[in-house]
């Protein structure tokens, strides 16, 4: 069974009324839910725990690490991040949510600003499926139509994707890149734009579809992690001594 830790700020939950009638249990609890009722071993984890509950107990437990965040980003420890950052070249899975675009996390796997284009109007987005055959995108049809979302617009500051699953456009006008996979050292990272915290998105049962193949996806595979500096000779090598 995949072990599955989501990571929320839980900021916006408690320090807003319209938000926490929305999520009740924070965004981080409505996620686990449904992760939970897949099937997955789910726990979760939050900003304002010790360590922000990713001790290195936690993340050596955790096969997928789903991330939501969005207006603490300067509060996350480097110190927590460079031990997410080394699971993740080890071969933990990563599933990046909505702002979490923003996270100390992913600017670091990225090595851009991750910077973007938005909008908070409500908008109609539809997520065209651009690679119906990928796992990720299993169980979804041409496309996933929101009543409501922020708007995400390119330019995207990013690498470019190893795989570009979804392309979201806004009845606004403006497209996106709106799910990408990347993968760094043994780690694999899903991105998925989808989540603002004032609108259900997390309640959609195709967003949920999607988050849950992205954690199987996401599932490291069962190699072990490189070794690298000095490595002895596999052959003999025949020496010539020049005189």
């Amino acid at each position: 069974m995949v072990k599955v830790t989501v990571w929320n700020e839980y900021r916006h939950e408690r320090n807003d009324d319209k938000i926490a009638a929305v999520y009740p249990e924070g965004i981080h609890g409505q996620i686990a839910s449904f992760l939970k009722d897949a099937g997955l071993d789910v726990r979760t984890a939050t900003l304002d725990e010790p360590e922000h509950g990713l001790t290195e107990e936690v993340l050596n437990n955790t096969d997928v690490l789903v991330w939501w965040g969005h207006i603490a980003h300067k509060e996350v420890s480097d110190e927590i991040v460079d031990r997410v950052h080394q699971r993740v070249l080890q071969g933990m899975g990563l599933v990046v949510l909505h702002s979490g675009h923003m996270s100390k996390i992913f600017m670091k796997l990225m090595g851009t600003s991750c910077d973007l284009k938005w909008r908070e109007a409500g908008e109609k987005e539809r997520l065209w499926v651009m690679n119906p055959s990928h796992p990720i995108a299993e169980g979804i049809g041409e496309y996933i139509e929101l009543e409501h979302e922020e708007m995400y617009g390119t330019h995207f500051d990013v690498p470019a994707p190893d795989e570009l699953i979804f392309v979201g456009w806004f009845e606004g006008g403006n497209v996106f890149p709106s799910g990408s996979t990347y993968r760094r050292g043994n780690g694999k990272i899903f991105y998925f734009q989808p989540g603002h915290e004032s609108y259900p998105t997390y309640y959609h049962p195709e967003i949920q579809k999607v988050i849950v193949n992205g954690v199987n996806w996401c599932e490291p595979t069962k190699r072990a992690y490189p070794v690298y500096g000095r490595s002895q000779e596999l052959e003999t090598i025949k020496r010539e001594v020049l005189l």
